[in-house]
């Protein structure tokens, strides 16, 4: 999901805002479950209820939660192919750019669930990231286009909600449907974080700082089929 850096959703995005749409989607198995829908395609109930440990009853609820919301919903077949018809109903994420209100427009409740929403997800990345580590002797090929970089740039306010959306669209150019999707393609995770480092002596303000601006967060997963190869650079 990705976050809101600035006052307003641009065009295409959409703004979270509702606290019970948030509380919704900060809750812990909901975000579980979201995430193998993400990495593993459409499931049902009792699929997804064995791969994470959790009972069927629980699981149903969940998606049934997620899909009021609108980040889950059922999917005309299964990952192999199979009718949502008869007793088995197959649930895929809904996929959207989906945005978060600026830290200066959230009340004190929001905040306190937004700071949930962000601690589960940096828990879930490092995990993935982890297992990746563990198991990255599978990865073969893949391993040696592993995308990684590095930096730092100097930049206004406003230069870094330009730079935020530039890699939302560069993201959303490789965006597609599974229909179109090439042979070999697979799901890549995709993240950014930018956030400015500690303060130096010449970068205080001639005057005193308006009340900080909605900063870009990290949020939600958007996928991607496309790895580049590892750049680190520092800009002095």
């Amino acid at each position: 999901m990705t976050p809101e850096p600035g006052s307003a959703a641009p065009a295409g995005g959409q703004e979270l805002s509702d606290l019970s749409t948030l509380k919704a989607l900060a809750q812990p198995r909901r975000q579980q479950i979201l995430q193998h829908l993400t990495l593993h395609g459409p499931a049902t109930s009792a699929t997804l209820a064995r791969a994470l440990g959790l009972n069927t009853g629980a699981t149903s609820y969940h998606l049934r939660e997620l899909a009021r919301y609108g980040f889950a919903e059922e999917s005309s077949s299964g990952d192999e192919g199979r009718s949502v018809g008869g007793r088995e109903r197959w649930w895929r994420a809904v996929p959207g750019d989906r945005r978060f209100p600026p830290r200066s427009r959230q009340n004190a409740e929001t905040r306190l669930v937004m700071d949930e929403l962000n601690h589960l997800s940096y828990a879930a990345d490092l995990e993935l990231f982890e297992r990746l580590q563990r198991e990255g002797q599978g990865l073969v090929e893949w391993a040696e286009a592993f995308p990684y970089s590095r930096g730092t740039i100097r930049l206004t306010l406003p230069e870094l909600q330009a730079f935020f959306e530039e890699f939302i669209a560069l993201l959303n150019r490789y965006k597609r449907p599974d229909g179109e999707t090439p042979a070999g393609a697979r799901t890549v995770l995709t993240r950014l974080l930018a956030f400015p480092a500690p303060a130096r002596a010449d970068d205080a303000p001639a005057h005193p700082a308006p009340a900080a601006e909605g900063n870009p967060a990290p949020a939600e997963v958007i996928q991607a089929q496309a790895a580049d190869n590892s750049k680190e650079t520092d800009t002095p």
